[in-house]
């Protein structure tokens, strides 16, 4: 089975450093090049994104079964967060990158960031966080992961993303691991991922 990974906003492919040897077949890690060379990835059987990155490989790859971790198909907007959070972002983003990433990564333990290496992408995919638009349908099985204490994603946003709470999608929540589950709670996402996908 040929696995593609993809990593949220302001993080890179080590966010799959946990969880990515628990995974049975061929891995690749994906990375929108923040801060080093973007990877790319040819069309997958099973994808697994972590937050802004579900969202990026549901839109690429509609119809290929994903797993959602700390993920969700539309960021803003009613039951999501509020605008208003992500344009101060993004004001703020243009007047100084690095200080909005780190803030951010402080504000879900992150870590310290590497050096930006394209403030363009970064920039760009922060944009996409804002995008209110209804999500495109996902035509294939959607898995959502969340945890219970995600300092990020509000409860209703957790509770409705791909359609989590029309029955459409599986889901299943973890009591805590905050926002990084692939590197809080790789065991159990791992569980979780191998029941989804046999």
């Amino acid at each position: 089975m040929r696995i593609a990974l993809l990593h949220g906003w302001g993080f890179d492919a080590c966010v799959w450093d946990a969880l990515a040897p628990l995974l049975a077949g061929d891995v690749a890690r994906m990375d929108r090049g923040y801060f080093g060379a973007p990877v790319e990835s040819e069309r997958p059987d099973l994808m697994i994104g972590h937050s802004l990155g579900a969202m990026l490989l549901a839109r690429r790859w509609p119809d290929v079964p994903l797993v959602a971790i700390n993920g969700f198909d539309r960021f803003c907007g009613v039951d999501a967060v509020a605008p208003r959070v992500v344009q101060r972002m993004v004001k703020r983003f243009g007047e100084n990158p690095a200080k909005v990433l780190e803030d951010f990564r402080a504000s879900i333990d992150g870590g310290p960031a590497p050096a930006i290496v394209s403030r363009e992408r970064l920039g760009e995919d922060l944009a996409l966080l804002a995008d209110q638009a209804p999500a495109p349908a996902h035509r294939a099985p959607v898995l959502v992961l969340q945890t219970e204490d995600d300092p990020l994603l509000p409860p209703a946003l957790r509770l409705k993303a791909f359609g989590r709470a029309t029955g459409r999608t599986g889901g299943a929540v973890c009591g805590h691991g905050g926002h990084l589950l692939p590197l809080t709670q790789a065991a159990w996402c791992a569980a979780q991922i191998a029941d989804f996908a046999r």
